[in-house]
């Protein structure tokens, strides 16, 4: 898999997708949605498409996918190149979001939690594939969050195709499951050939599995925080692991701007209701606060 593009820019989103096979532009197509990388503090979250002709899933069938995660890595491989070796029936698209994409957003001032970006990156996926002129009239997921919830909501998105959303889809439908090797075999690629654009001296690949509880992953991102900068864009920094390390092992910073705390009081709405003096001083709009304006006395 090809994943130079990414390997040029790992800082935001990237999307990889094979040629569209002719004939799923002419007869009605099955696709299935899956992804790898939801859960570890470290790499990217890749979500993944499938899709082959209707008439042609037995084909897709014979080729013995199955969920990425029961398989080895050479076994990913080995069907991942058959899918390719099809492609005149099958077809695929990405979608690699960075960890540092993941962490932003979630942090950001408006709130973007991770079933959300997941539901969407989903939904983008199938877009792409209806704006490629895949005739798409199945659409197979594996949930994120309530199967229900989240059918319904791809079925008001996409009124005319037949959406079913499961738990462990990948292991119930074919075309699921190799959307599932799809994600899998990009991730694992896109893990291991990391480019860090942060200059880390001793730079120590062995990382485990990326997974949270890990220890060895533990270790590796005490290893590798700095008490200023704080971790390289390899890590989610979002995740409560990550923050942990973070408290225990980076420097306290304060804002020369930070409120006080009698003045962050002041500004919750329960001090309205607490006892005490009712002339409170006013404080400046934040626009005046974060930029540093005083009122001038003098001229």
């Amino acid at each position: 898999m090809d994943l130079s593009e990414l390997e040029r820019d790992n800082t935001g989103r990237c999307r990889l997708n094979s040629p569209v096979p002719a004939v799923c532009r002419k007869e009605p197509c099955v696709l299935g949605v899956d992804e790898a990388g939801r859960g570890p503090v470290l790499g990217p979250m890749v979500y993944a498409i499938c899709y082959c002709p209707l008439s042609r899933l037995v084909d897709l069938e014979a080729l013995k996918v199955a969920d990425s995660k029961t398989l080895s890595e050479s076994e990913r491989d080995r069907l991942f190149a058959k899918m390719e070796e099809d492609g005149d029936f099958v077809g695929w698209a990405l979608d690699i979001l960075s960890p540092n994409l993941i962490s932003t957003s979630m942090l950001g001032r408006v709130k973007y939690n991770l079933n959300s970006m997941s539901h969407d990156t989903a939904a983008g996926l199938v877009q792409y594939a209806l704006d490629q002129g895949v005739k798409v009239a199945q659409v197979f997921v594996d949930t994120v969050g309530l199967p229900e919830t989240y059918q319904n909501r791809l079925q008001q998105r996409f009124p005319d195709i037949e959406v079913t959303v499961k738990a462990k889809a990948d292991a119930l439908y074919p075309v699921v499951s190799a959307a599932s090797i799809c994600a899998k075999v990009a991730r694992d690629q896109a893990v291991k050939n990391w480019k860090f654009v942060e200059k880390l001296q001793d730079l120590d690949i062995n990382y485990g599995s990326g997974y949270p509880n890990d220890p060895k992953t533990k270790a590796w991102l005490r290893k590798h925080v700095d008490p200023i900068f704080g971790f390289p864009q390899f890590v989610r920094f979002s995740w409560r692991t990550a923050q942990s390390i973070l408290e225990k092992e980076a420097e306290v910073v304060k804002w020369e701007d930070s409120p006080t705390e009698d003045q962050a009081r002041l500004g919750m709405i329960t001090s309205y209701f607490n006892e005490g003096p009712r002339t409170r001083p006013r404080l400046p709009h934040r626009y005046f606060q974060e930029r540093g304006l005083e009122s001038a006395t003098t001229l």
